[in-house]
Protein backbone atom coordinates (compact mmCIF):
# COMPACT_ATOMS: atom_id res chain seq x y z
CA UNK A 1 0.00 0.00 0.00
CA UNK A 2 2.44 2.62 0.82
CA UNK A 3 4.27 1.68 -2.54
CA UNK A 4 1.29 2.47 -4.54
CA UNK A 5 0.64 5.89 -2.26
CA UNK A 6 4.72 6.79 -3.66
CA UNK A 7 3.63 5.90 -7.60
CA UNK A 8 0.42 7.59 -7.47
CA UNK A 9 2.43 11.12 -5.51
CA UNK A 10 5.19 10.51 -8.24
CA UNK A 11 2.20 10.76 -11.02
CA UNK A 12 0.88 13.61 -9.48
CA UNK A 13 4.46 15.54 -8.82
CA UNK A 14 4.85 14.46 -13.27
CA UNK A 15 1.78 17.68 -13.65
CA UNK A 16 3.76 20.07 -12.18
CA UNK A 17 6.73 22.33 -13.80
CA UNK A 18 9.82 22.06 -12.21
CA UNK A 19 10.43 26.02 -11.66
CA UNK A 20 14.11 27.48 -11.29
CA UNK A 21 13.50 29.74 -9.00
CA UNK A 22 10.93 28.97 -6.41
CA UNK A 23 8.04 25.90 -6.04
CA UNK A 24 7.25 23.93 -8.82
CA UNK A 25 4.18 25.42 -11.20
CA UNK A 26 1.00 23.46 -12.70
CA UNK A 27 1.50 22.06 -15.57
CA UNK A 28 -2.31 22.35 -17.30
CA UNK A 29 -3.44 18.79 -18.59
CA UNK A 30 -5.71 17.56 -21.06
CA UNK A 31 -7.86 14.40 -21.76
CA UNK A 32 -6.48 12.46 -24.55
CA UNK A 33 -8.64 10.27 -26.04
CA UNK A 34 -8.06 6.92 -27.79
CA UNK A 35 -8.54 2.95 -26.26
CA UNK A 36 -7.36 4.16 -22.88
CA UNK A 37 -8.74 7.81 -21.55
CA UNK A 38 -5.35 9.35 -20.34
CA UNK A 39 -4.12 12.67 -19.23
CA UNK A 40 -1.15 14.29 -20.81
CA UNK A 41 0.30 17.32 -20.16
CA UNK A 42 -0.26 20.59 -22.46
CA UNK A 43 2.67 23.66 -22.95
CA UNK A 44 0.89 26.24 -21.74
CA UNK A 45 2.76 28.53 -23.99
CA UNK A 46 1.16 26.85 -27.16
CA UNK A 47 0.01 29.21 -30.21
CA UNK A 48 -2.56 31.38 -29.99
CA UNK A 49 -6.25 30.06 -31.04
CA UNK A 50 -9.56 32.34 -31.67
CA UNK A 51 -12.73 31.20 -31.92
CA UNK A 52 -15.30 30.95 -34.82
CA UNK A 53 -16.82 34.32 -34.51
CA UNK A 54 -13.64 36.68 -34.52
CA UNK A 55 -12.02 34.15 -37.51
CA UNK A 56 -14.91 35.29 -39.08
CA UNK A 57 -14.61 38.61 -38.01
CA UNK A 58 -10.75 38.84 -38.98
CA UNK A 59 -11.22 37.69 -42.44
CA UNK A 60 -14.65 39.65 -43.14
CA UNK A 61 -17.06 36.56 -43.71
CA UNK A 62 -20.23 35.27 -41.80
CA UNK A 63 -19.65 32.99 -39.30
CA UNK A 64 -21.66 30.73 -41.47
CA UNK A 65 -19.68 31.17 -44.46
CA UNK A 66 -17.17 29.59 -41.77
CA UNK A 67 -19.37 26.61 -41.08
CA UNK A 68 -19.98 26.60 -44.44
CA UNK A 69 -16.18 25.80 -45.55
CA UNK A 70 -15.79 23.51 -43.12
CA UNK A 71 -19.11 21.33 -44.23
CA UNK A 72 -17.04 21.91 -47.68
CA UNK A 73 -13.92 20.66 -46.11
CA UNK A 74 -12.00 23.53 -47.38
CA UNK A 75 -11.12 24.52 -43.42
CA UNK A 76 -10.92 22.76 -40.30
CA UNK A 77 -10.83 23.96 -36.59
CA UNK A 78 -7.67 23.11 -35.12
CA UNK A 79 -9.09 21.72 -32.20
CA UNK A 80 -12.02 22.18 -30.03
CA UNK A 81 -12.31 22.71 -26.29
CA UNK A 82 -13.91 20.08 -24.14
CA UNK A 83 -16.90 21.94 -24.58
CA UNK A 84 -17.19 21.36 -28.33
CA UNK A 85 -16.57 24.96 -29.44
CA UNK A 86 -14.23 25.32 -32.45
CA UNK A 87 -10.61 27.05 -32.08
CA UNK A 88 -8.42 28.41 -34.53
CA UNK A 89 -4.88 29.13 -35.46
CA UNK A 90 -3.12 31.35 -37.45
CA UNK A 91 -2.71 28.99 -40.47
CA UNK A 92 -6.70 28.46 -40.34
CA UNK A 93 -6.99 32.25 -40.38
CA UNK A 94 -4.42 32.30 -43.69
CA UNK A 95 -6.43 29.62 -44.93
CA UNK A 96 -9.86 31.24 -45.53
CA UNK A 97 -8.07 34.28 -46.62
CA UNK A 98 -7.05 32.17 -49.31
CA UNK A 99 -10.75 30.95 -49.87
CA UNK A 100 -11.99 33.92 -50.01
CA UNK A 101 -9.46 35.98 -52.24
CA UNK A 102 -9.65 32.88 -54.78
CA UNK A 103 -13.54 33.08 -54.59
CA UNK A 104 -13.01 37.03 -55.96
CA UNK A 105 -10.49 35.93 -58.56
CA UNK A 106 -13.36 33.35 -59.96
CA UNK A 107 -12.74 30.39 -58.42
CA UNK A 108 -15.48 27.50 -57.78
CA UNK A 109 -14.84 25.97 -54.43
CA UNK A 110 -14.03 22.85 -56.38
CA UNK A 111 -11.12 24.50 -58.36
CA UNK A 112 -10.32 25.83 -54.39
CA UNK A 113 -9.75 22.54 -52.88
CA UNK A 114 -7.95 21.49 -56.03
CA UNK A 115 -5.88 24.32 -55.55
CA UNK A 116 -5.17 24.08 -51.66
CA UNK A 117 -4.41 20.29 -52.51
CA UNK A 118 -1.73 21.16 -55.06
CA UNK A 119 -0.55 23.84 -53.01
CA UNK A 120 0.15 21.60 -50.28
CA UNK A 121 2.65 19.31 -52.73
CA UNK A 122 4.14 22.25 -53.93
CA UNK A 123 3.88 21.80 -57.54
CA UNK A 124 3.88 25.51 -59.04
CA UNK A 125 3.56 24.25 -62.63
CA UNK A 126 0.18 22.58 -61.77
CA UNK A 127 -1.03 25.59 -59.83
CA UNK A 128 -0.02 27.81 -62.63
CA UNK A 129 -1.94 25.37 -65.37
CA UNK A 130 -4.85 25.90 -62.75
CA UNK A 131 -4.73 29.49 -62.88
CA UNK A 132 -4.34 29.81 -66.65
CA UNK A 133 -7.69 27.54 -67.02
CA UNK A 134 -9.45 29.85 -65.27
CA UNK A 135 -7.88 32.98 -67.16
CA UNK A 136 -9.46 31.33 -70.30
CA UNK A 137 -12.60 30.91 -69.14
CA UNK A 138 -12.47 34.86 -67.53
CA UNK A 139 -11.45 35.74 -71.41
CA UNK A 140 -14.63 33.49 -72.77
CA UNK A 141 -16.82 35.70 -70.51
CA UNK A 142 -15.50 38.70 -71.27
CA UNK A 143 -15.61 38.07 -74.96
CA UNK A 144 -19.93 36.77 -74.72
CA UNK A 145 -20.68 40.27 -72.17
CA UNK A 146 -18.87 42.53 -74.84
CA UNK A 147 -21.40 40.81 -77.59
CA UNK A 148 -24.13 41.28 -75.18
CA UNK A 149 -22.75 44.79 -74.70
CA UNK A 150 -22.59 45.68 -78.31
CA UNK A 151 -26.40 44.47 -78.93
CA UNK A 152 -27.82 46.03 -76.16
CA UNK A 153 -26.27 49.26 -77.65
CA UNK A 154 -27.69 48.73 -80.85
CA UNK A 155 -30.79 48.21 -79.92
CA UNK A 156 -30.79 51.21 -77.34
CA UNK A 157 -30.05 53.55 -80.47
CA UNK A 158 -33.00 51.94 -82.53
CA UNK A 159 -35.54 52.45 -79.72
CA UNK A 160 -36.90 55.86 -79.74
CA UNK A 161 -38.08 55.83 -76.39
CA UNK A 162 -41.78 55.92 -77.34
CA UNK A 163 -44.85 54.52 -79.08
CA UNK A 164 -46.40 51.14 -78.92
CA UNK A 165 -44.45 48.33 -77.56
CA UNK A 166 -45.32 45.88 -80.22
CA UNK A 167 -42.98 48.50 -82.36
CA UNK A 168 -40.40 48.65 -79.95
CA UNK A 169 -36.89 46.97 -81.15
CA UNK A 170 -35.63 45.90 -77.59
CA UNK A 171 -39.20 44.28 -76.81
CA UNK A 172 -39.04 42.51 -80.28
CA UNK A 173 -35.47 41.47 -79.92
CA UNK A 174 -36.35 39.78 -76.73
CA UNK A 175 -39.49 38.27 -78.42
CA UNK A 176 -42.22 39.71 -80.02
CA UNK A 177 -45.00 36.86 -79.26
CA UNK A 178 -45.10 37.83 -75.52
CA UNK A 179 -45.68 41.79 -76.43
CA UNK A 180 -49.44 41.90 -76.86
Amino acid sequence: MPQESARNGARLMGSFKQSRDGPPQPRRLTLVYGPYFRMRGVETQAMETIGIGSLAKRVGVSIDTVRYYEKCGLLAPQSRLPSGYRRYSGSQVARLRFIRRAQELGFSLRDIRELLGISGQRDVARIKRSAERKLAEVDKRIAALQRVHQALSKLIKLCPGHGRAAECPILNALGAEFIQ
